[in-house]
């Protein structure tokens, strides 16, 4: 329905990974998403989205909606995640208008081939892209998008965050960074893992290699906090 945003959850936690990492933060997670990345933590905002049912795999919820949910939390710094959020921008739009009057501080998570409206690159305060590597098993065409990763590189409210599998993926990123001139400093590497021993030994030898090149090193503190779980 027109305006309404498709929600596959709220909740209040930390900011797990990339620049924010560790701030409290409102958690709104989009259905829907564009890629299908075989590591990816949230298929369910996606695997079964050519069925999905609202009130099942989402829920519909108007900006007003929203509002009365995310204000229930004790934090105006609100991650607006998915998913693939930009899916649904001209949507977010109203909601995210009247939060900036509500004095919210605002972080999109996106994969970064959509291209954002205007409107939207304008009022977000900080965008957490993850360009994705072969590694995500998602052929490049699809997955790096010229024009929609130079527009970010050119705003310097955009971090690049990229999952690590293995030492081969540095190359990768070395070669996006060169193409779209991204900055040393907005570079973020991280490694891919469900848990926390998986994490511990790739965490090892990639805070080396960002120490070696002067990229920032980012964990992800949820998982290893709390384990694989929706919601935290």
């Amino acid at each position: 329905m027109q305006g309404l945003i498709p929600v596959s959850e709220i909740f209040y936690s930390i900011q797990g990974e990339g620049i924010n990492i560790g701030k409290p933060a409102v958690f709104l997670r989009t259905y829907y998403c564009n890629l299908n990345c075989c590591w990816c933590d949230s298929k369910y905002t996606w695997e079964n989205q050519s069925k999905a049912k609202e009130g099942i795999d989402y829920f519909n919820l108007s900006p007003e909606d929203l509002i009365y949910e995310i204000a229930k939390y004790p934090c105006k710094h609100l991650v607006i995640t998915g998913g693939e959020p930009l899916i649904h921008q001209n949507s977010l739009l109203k909601l995210i208008r009247r939060l900036k009057e509500m004095d919210y501080y605002i972080e999109v998570e996106s994969n970064g081939t959509i291209k954002p409206l205007k409107d939207f690159l304008d009022l977000i305060d900080c965008f957490n892209l993850s360009p994705k590597l072969s590694n995500s098993g998602i052929e490049g065409r699809r997955r790096l998008k010229e024009e929609v990763l130079k527009l970010f590189t050119s705003k310097d409210k955009t971090y690049f965050k990229f999952v690590i599998c293995e030492r081969k993926d540095l190359d990768e990123v070395g070669e996006i960074i060169k193409l779209f001139s991204i900055k040393r400093e907005k570079v973020i590497l991280m490694p891919e893992g469900t848990n926390t021993e998986t994490l511990n030994r790739r965490s090892e030898w990639l805070i080396e290699e960002c120490k070696k090149r002067g990229f920032r090193f980012s964990p992800r503190l949820h998982i290893l906090i709390y384990g694989n779980r929706r919601g935290l």
